[in-house]
């Protein structure tokens, strides 16, 4: 019986190569000092570059021009940029091993499309215009959709393309209302027409610390899934007969990627792709061990939203790309090719 077992036969889990175990702490490390250098170009680049200098200058005196440049605009920016990539990435991962589903994004699975659905309802006809008012929105939102998904894809029968086809459907009617309140109502609509296509350019100290709790909690919560969804993905049984909970599992997931989707999507608005891309790349060099995947996804997705929020501010010169717009162009070829490359892999 399992109880049983001689602690020889329990050990292999654990027993991973030390040289492998090494080789991915030392790229989680080279992924933080690359996530650091994209940081300290989204606040030194801008409609007026800083140099090195002038940006340390700017974070450590707080006076002058450079220090209400930086400090006063980029440097919130930046942070913000930092809690919505990781929450974005992280809320992919864990839904995509939650639905065993490769192509699972919150974008891609409308849940992005639920909360922005929801905040516009609050802003709109309710009058909520605080960030700590119309977040509870987005996570109601989120995790209605989420829940819509999961019932339209099949329940426990549902395969990765249901899924995705019944995220893209809700998706597609959500963001119609929201473009049909906003068109309706002129007050809306110049209160929200950045918001919508998913930008850090409105981001204030305020607003990072009022995202800081709600991304704290789903990280926390997310990180420490990583072993029983790790059993999850093994399947039910094995997962159940190595003492996993499967309801609490999944509702904790749940739970976990509504809150990070939720605070990111207040925050900036909804922002696509990050969530399904990066998670694939980290799966390529970590294998499919979640104990990796997920802190990787933490430091790297922020990698990918701040670089494109910077190259948005570079081809637009003075003016500029939001990053919801950038992050769609890059990862709309990459999705077509995950599906494509999934597809031949099945035939």
């Amino acid at each position: 019986m399992l109880v049983d077992s001689p602690p020889a036969e329990r050990a292999p889990r654990s027993a991973a190569p030390p040289t492998r175990r090494g080789a991915r702490a030392a790229g989680l490390l080279v992924s933080a000092v690359i996530l650091l250098l994209v940081a300290l170009a989204s606040i030194a680049v801008g409609a007026k570059d800083l140099s090195m200098a002038q940006v340390w200058h700017g974070l450590f005196h707080h006076s002058g021009t450079y220090g209400d440049v930086v400090v006063g605009e980029r440097l919130s920016r930046t942070l913000l940029g930092l809690l919505a990539g990781a929450a974005l990435g992280l809320a992919g991962a864990v839904l995509q091993a939650l639905t065993r589903n490769p192509l699972a994004d919150p974008g891609v699975l409308g849940i992005n499309a639920g909360a922005s659905a929801a905040v516009v309802t609050a802003l709109t006809f309710l009058n909520v215009t605080s960030f700590s008012g119309y977040v509870w929105f987005a996570f109601l939102g989120a995790a209605v959709v989420g829940a819509l998904v999961w019932f339209l894809g099949g329940s426990r029968s549902a395969t990765p393309v249901r899924l995705a086809l019944a995220g893209t459907a809700l998706g597609a009617a959500l963001y119609g209302y929201v473009q049909a309140v906003m068109i309706s109502n002129g007050a809306s609509l110049g209160k929200m027409r950045f918001w919508t296509v998913g930008s850090l350019a409105a981001a204030t100290g305020e607003t990072v610390l009022q995202v800081l709790p709600f991304w704290l909690a789903g990280t926390v919560l997310a990180l420490l899934l990583a072993r029983p969804l790790n059993a999850l993905a093994m399947g039910d049984d094995t997962a159940r007969a190595l003492g996993t909970h499967l309801t609490r599992t999944r509702a904790l997931a749940m739970l976990a990627a509504t809150v990070l989707c939720g605070a990111a999507t207040a925050a900036c608005g909804p922002i696509v792709f990050v969530g399904l891309m990066v998670p694939h790349v980290v799966r390529s060099f970590t294998g499919p061990d979640l104990r990796w995947i997920l802190p990787y996804a933490t430091v790297l997705s922020p990698v990918l939203l701040l670089g494109s929020d910077v190259i948005g501010r570079v081809v637009a010169r003075p003016a500029e790309v939001q990053v919801g717009v950038v992050t769609a162009l890059i990862g709309g070829p990459v999705f077509i090719y995950l599906v494509r490359r999934r597809r031949t892999a099945q035939l």
